[in-house]
């Protein structure tokens, strides 16, 4: 609207600037061959004249003598100022615009021409006739405007509302989503920007759900494995303050208590020690040391643990040298060996690769447990995620372990993958480049 009314302006501004100034120019011609002509004609009068040729063109004459006053009978629309006059006598030229004595009509423009005849000073003013045909113009443009000030604005209301009803859709999901609810999907059909900020709030909103349930269920499985234990070490703890109890009893009820407690410090370290791997920024502590080295020693001191279920290990490790963080990596090794031991049976076996493939290390551990479910692979590197825990009850462990290895894979550019069918085991391969950037 505001561009359409400082066109408005523009426009008649500009026309009527441009207009005036031909009009006066042709008016300054007309007057000067009048005076021309009578000039040429010996015996022509100048009064009677001027009364004959005032009106020929498109143009009316007043002719003022040496006193201000005028000598031509006829319908003179303008109010020359007596100033004006005497200013044209003395043998100045005049250009202006005039009021019109009908109030009705607008200024029209007017020019003063001096001349002398007979030795009298004379001024001849000539303005226009009142021209229709330029009035309805303006006021045809005038219109126009205004018409397209009212379709523009029907139109510019019904584009907002287009426009306004997404964006109020947007700002009510928004402050829905602020408190706390997440289940919002905004309709997605339109194909401009407000469709794609649509399409993106969607999937933000989504991701946002699926943090915040990650966020409960953290919640949930921390209280769950804090409570459990602390529950067993204050009702163990209260069973030792009876009197009457067998040496026996308070041995084991101790060691159950003591148990616990390991498994809380565990815990606690392992939370501490994924926090710090997922939130610290300071880098990694690279080194160039013999990988299949480190892999031996890990396995070598895990020997307790495979040997008491009489597992096989078969190790086929190349002379690897890597550029990495020695003890995170270790600290991989360990987590993975140690969770295909847990899930591996009673003679079972586990074998460990390392080669280079494609200028990559690759490090893959091969159980021959139950292995993990197609659907279920996605998750088991969130944190205290549990494959099947109905059938794997028997087994400990919080469900950190593989949350921490994906954290250290991933801060060393790496990958990590679970391979096997149900049934026949499980086999997680790592991917590594052979340095850091």
């Amino acid at each position: 609207m505001l561009s359409l009314i400082t066109a408005f302006l523009l426009t008649t501004w500009l026309y009527e600037s441009r207009a005036h100034g031909m009009i006066q120019d042709v008016l300054a011609e007309n007057g000067t061959q009048m005076i021309e002509i009578y000039q040429s004609t010996p015996s022509a009068e100048l009064v009677p004249f001027m009364q004959k040729v005032s009106g020929l063109f498109p143009t009316l004459l007043q002719l003022y003598d040496r006193e201000g006053k005028p000598l031509l009978e006829q319908e003179w629309p303008l109010q020359v100022d007596p100033a004006d006059i005497e200013l044209v006598l003395a043998g100045e030229k005049f250009n202006g615009m005039k009021k019109a004595e009908n109030a009705h009509m607008p200024k029209l423009p007017v020019v003063g021409i001096p001349f002398q005849a007979d030795g009298q000073p004379y001024a001849l003013f000539v303005t226009m006739q009142s021209n229709e045909i330029d009035m309805e113009l303006m006021n045809s443009i005038h219109l126009l405007y205004v018409l397209i000030l009212f379709i523009g604005s029907f139109l510019i209301i019904i584009a907002a509302r287009y426009i306004v009803k997404p964006i109020r859709r947007l700002t009510d999901a928004t402050k829905r989503m602020a408190r706390g609810q997440f289940d919002i999907e905004l309709p997605t059909k339109r194909k401009d920007e407000l469709g794609v900020l649509s399409v993106s709030f969607n999937q933000m909103a989504k991701e946002l759900g699926k943090l915040d349930q990650m966020r409960r269920d953290f919640v949930s499985n921390v209280s769950h494995e804090i409570g459990t234990p602390l529950t067993s070490i204050s009702g163990f703890t209260k069973a030792l303050k009876q009197k009457q109890m067998s040496e026996e009893d308070r041995l084991r009820y101790l060691t159950i208590i003591e148990t616990e407690s390991e498994r809380l410090s565990r815990l606690s370290q392992n939370l501490l020690r994924l926090s710090r791997l997922q939130h610290d920024n300071k880098p990694l502590k690279i080194s160039r040391y013999k990988l299949d080295e480190q892999i031996r020693r890990v396995v070598i001191g895990l020997e307790p643990q495979w040997a008491e279920k009489d597992i096989e290990i078969e190790l086929d490790a190349e002379p690897l040298m890597i550029e990495a963080d020695e003890d995170q990596l270790g600290q991989v090794w360990i987590n993975l060996l140690s969770n295909s031991i847990k899930f591996t049976p009673e003679s079972g076996k586990i074998v460990i690769e390392a080669s280079m493939k494609y200028n990559k290390i690759v490090v893959s551990i091969t159980d021959n447990g139950m292995g993990i479910p197609e659907e279920e692979r996605a998750d088991i590197f969130k944190p205290f995620h549990k494959v099947d825990k109905a059938r794997h009850s028997s087994v400990k462990g919080n469900g950190l372990g593989l949350s921490i290895v994906k954290q250290i894979v991933d801060n060393h550019q790496g990958d990590i993958r679970v391979l096997g069918e149900l049934g026949t085991g499980a086999t997680f391969e790592v991917t590594l480049p052979m340095g850091q950037q």
